[in-house]
């Protein structure tokens, strides 16, 4: 059996010259490679004591939706500014090149909700600390995040410092 890391797909030199993308198409076009990763994922968290699972777009949604599923918890959607329909709050945070923002259902998180936020990478934490700010917002307690895919040598678990950080695979290196 194949152990999580060989269905990652390692591509030198993308999308500039030094980087090593670790691209998780190749994880979840391989059925063997889904399974693995969801139940992965899941284990990591299973006596972990949580309400609600949160999953940004795209990808925190192919990984929260299935754990969600399987955990019997709701699953709530964070989506890119303008993306969702009802009355939203929003955080805005910087990118390395530029500022994104992240919105949510006002009412799809409710004060004092344990909340576990699901993503496919954490790189230098950014984005994961944005979802946190935006759970918080709405009175949720982030008990933590789970991610397929942590790139360690970024540094991002310092970023969510005291929010546990549970990743299924890590690499050292950008």
């Amino acid at each position: 059996m194949k152990a999580l890391k060989d269905y990652v797909t390692t591509i030198p030199d993308f999308p500039q010259k030094g980087i090593m993308f670790r691209d998780i198409t190749s994880v979840i076009d391989d059925a063997d490679g889904l399974q693995l990763a969801i139940d992965s994922m899941q284990d990591l968290v299973k006596d972990l004591d949580f309400d609600v699972v949160v999953g940004a777009e795209s990808r925190g949604f192919v990984f929260g939706t299935p754990i969600a599923y399987n955990m019997h918890k709701p699953m709530v959607l964070i989506r890119k500014k303008g993306k969702l329909p009802r009355e939203t709050v929003e955080v805005s945070y910087d990118l390395e090149y530029g500022q994104a923002t992240l919105e949510m259902h006002k009412d799809s998180i409710k004060p004092g909700q344990k909340v576990l936020i699901v993503d496919d990478l954490m790189a230098t934490g950014g984005t994961a600390k944005a979802m946190v700010d935006l759970c918080e917002k709405l009175g949720g307690q982030v008990v933590g995040v789970l991610v397929l895919m942590e790139l360690a040598g970024l540094n991002g678990r310092s970023v969510l410092d005291p929010v546990p950080v549970f990743s299924a695979i890590s690499y050292e290196g950008k």
